[in-house]
């Protein structure tokens, strides 16, 4: 408590009230993704990710079925502060020995999730279509194939997962964000642009005529620049979907790996807050590409979280985490990741917000760079601790934990 004592004084001295950042902070939700546990494989036969998907590493423990990914998630909860929900891929189906394919999938093979969600007390559930690792991903095309078959059960499953997403929000008394990303793509220069997008709008467009309760469920596209095996051409492009998602009313999500190095998903959220309700983040960590790399604390994830923060857009902005690492202790990288975009979260709750935008719109942009630089040494680690102690959530010697389970439970997977 000292150590918070002292911190708490100091950010006084530039009027910020430490107290009011902790309780906004706890109060903001992160979507946690459940495929960082077993490399994107899923439970429903399609094998080892695909489609430009590509999980690097044999760290021993890869969760192999619903028993052992869950125990992961729950420690993986346990080591995370502030309100979490679980963010789900089709893929991850509890089938039971059924022969149903994806274009068929109920609300009933979820049901595992739903009471899983539930004992942990998070406060909701997210849902993505899972249009990769699957026989019917024919010539690296999905929604935008010219083959109408191959089209229309992707269709179909898009439409199944908008009521699986609808029984998932009234079991969870929470909306459900149900976003779309397909690998659709060619590796060298195409001879026709336009044609797989208008397939992928005629596709969209087809979904969404599908009824179900818009207030439950909340629709987002998600572009890419490229992926393995699509380097020249992406039918799903950044154009494409914030146009489409503009004329029809659904969101926007963007992956902060999916755009070129120097392009910043910092900078976009402003931007897209002024025409958008809401918009959908996936918050990943690129190294020269869309890597997928374990969060960290770093420039961009805290400049994420001031744009979140600064303009009050905590219910606005929906945030998860997207990432997968194999060549680390899988609980670690889940929690190393979603640690840190709490962090920045809090971190950007203790900003001086008003006053730096005072100075910026006087045109005070000496005083404002040196606040800027001033405020970098408070004592945040300080208010860190003291949040982590509030939400009972293991502060530096966490990783102990996680060590220990792997020597218990995950060093015996084979």
């Amino acid at each position: 408590m000292k150590y918070y004592d002292i911190a708490k004084e100091r950010y006084a001295c530039y009027g910020i009230d430490t107290e009011r950042a902790i309780r906004e902070t706890a109060d903001i939700p992160v979507s946690v993704h459940c495929w960082q546990g077993d490399d994107v494989v899923g439970f429903d036969g399609g094998g080892a990710a695909s489609g430009g998907i590509q999980t690097t590493g044999n760290y021993p423990g890869r969760a192999r079925n619903f028993e052992e990914l869950t125990s992961d998630l729950a420690l993986a909860f346990s080591l995370m502060p502030g309100k979490k929900r679980l963010n789900l891929h089709a893929s991850y189906a509890i089938l039971n020995g059924e022969d149903v394919d994806r274009d068929a999938y109920r609300s009933e093979h979820f049901a595992p999730w739903v009471k899983f969600a539930r004992e942990q007390g998070l406060s909701g559930i997210d849902f993505n279509p899972t249009l990769f690792s699957h026989a019917n991903v024919k010539n690296g095309l999905t929604l935008s194939s010219p083959d109408e078959d191959i089209r229309a059960f992707w269709v179909r499953h898009c439409k199944a997962c908008l009521h699986i997403a609808e029984y998932l929000a009234a079991e969870m008394n929470n909306h459900c964000l149900v976003n779309i990303w397909i690998p659709d793509g060619f590796k060298d220069v195409p001879a026709d642009r336009l044609s797989p997008r208008l397939r992928l709008k005629k596709s969209l467009d087809e979904i969404l005529s599908e009824p179900f309760d818009r207030e439950k469920v909340i629709v987002a596209v998600e572009s890419k620049v490229f992926g393995i095996g699509v380097e020249s051409y992406t039918v799903g492009d950044n154009e494409f979907y914030q146009n489409y998602a503009a004329k029809n009313g659904i969101c926007c999500l963007m992956d902060n790996g999916h755009y070129h190095p120097t392009e910043y998903v910092s900078d976009k959220i402003p931007a897209l807050l002024a025409f958008y309700d809401k918009v959908a983040l996936h918050v990943t960590r690129g190294v020269r590409w869309d890597s997928d790399h374990v969060v960290l604390f770093d420039d961009e994830i805290r400049e994420i979280a001031k744009e979140i923060v600064r303009n009050n857009a905590q219910k606005k902005v929906l945030i998860a985490t997207d990432y997968f690492d194999a060549s680390i202790n899988r609980i670690a990288a889940w929690a190393v990741g979603v640690r840190s975009v709490q962090k920045a979260l809090l971190w950007a709750a203790l900003q001086p917000h008003e006053a730096m935008r005072g100075m910026q719109d006087g045109a005070r942009f000496t005083e404002l760079m040196a606040l800027g630089e001033e405020i970098k040494t408070l004592p945040f680690g300080g208010v860190w601790e003291e949040y982590l102690r509030r939400e009972n959530v293991p502060g530096e010697d966490w990783l102990g934990k996680v060590k220990e389970y792997e020597d218990k439970v995950l060093s015996r997977r084979k």
